[in-house]
């Protein structure tokens, strides 16, 4: 599959050495040029590229860049055809990004994405921390496979997503269309979490949309108060806590 990766950031540098390892054909832009990615994100046989250039026949593009930097790339998604599947990876957190307005009065993280794109977008590997998506990635069939949520208004482009998550080391589940995948945003029950196939499913449907945000923000002042760097464990500790 012929795959680009925009933002080599964690997230996005996991992604693109996931991918490429896997022996697929994938590219890697950052807004800063081709000669500022990392030797490490291109060891597996990832190549580096203008944004503009990375995008251009692809069957898969990854966004990877932070929520607010979304409207900035609009141009560059522009250019992308129609049935190829454009997969968005980021949240929305106010403290980084600066409050947006859309979002703060309720709208769907996704579905503001699509509006900012001009196209439906499928929303994968948001709800995992990037030390989960380094490091806890297991082949299909393991015991206490870690599974995360994709959501999708078009089948088809779900369907490539999930094959995609699989193949990134996770069970996908399938978490319906855009409208709902407020339900894996943060700070909610499914939030990185690190659950199972069986228990995802049971906490997408224990989200509560008023509540997360509230979370969200209660969480951020949990995480700054802390006088050291909390592990990855911790982290999803402090996570899972916030729903007993």
């Amino acid at each position: 599959m012929r795959i680009a990766v925009i933002g080599a950031g964690e997230i996005g540098k996991t992604l693109a050495r996931t991918f490429s390892a896997g022996g697929h054909d994938v590219q890697v832009a950052n807004s800063r040029g081709p000669e500022t990615v990392g030797a490490d994100v291109l060891e597996f046989g990832a190549h580096a590229a203008r944004a503009a250039d990375a995008v251009q026949d692809k069957d898969v593009v990854i966004l990877s860049v932070p929520f607010g930097r979304i409207p900035s790339v609009a141009g560059l998604i522009a250019s992308v055809p129609s049935e190829t599947v454009v997969i968005d990876t980021s949240n929305y957190f106010p403290h980084l990004s600066g409050p947006i307005e859309a979002v703060e009065s309720g709208r769907v993280e996704s579905l503001w994405v699509a509006e900012q794109l001009g196209r439906s977008v499928v929303k994968a590997w948001n709800a995992a921390l990037a030390g989960t998506l380094r490091t806890k990635g297991v082949p299909a069939g393991t015991p206490g496979r870690i599974a995360l949520p994709v959501a999708a208004d078009a089948d088809e482009a779900r369907h490539v997503a999930m094959r995609l998550v699989d193949e990134s080391g996770f069970d996908p589940f399938d978490a319906g269309t855009l409208a709902g995948s407020w339900r894996q945003q943060p700070m909610t029950p499914a939030y990185c979490t690190e659950l199972s196939l069986e228990d995802l499913g049971p906490a997408l449907e224990a989200a509560d949309k008023a509540e997360a945000p509230r979370n969200r923000d209660r969480q951020m002042e949990r995480f700054a108060a802390l006088t050291s760097t909390p592990t990855l464990e911790d982290a999803v500790e402090l996570n899972r806590s916030l729903h007993r």
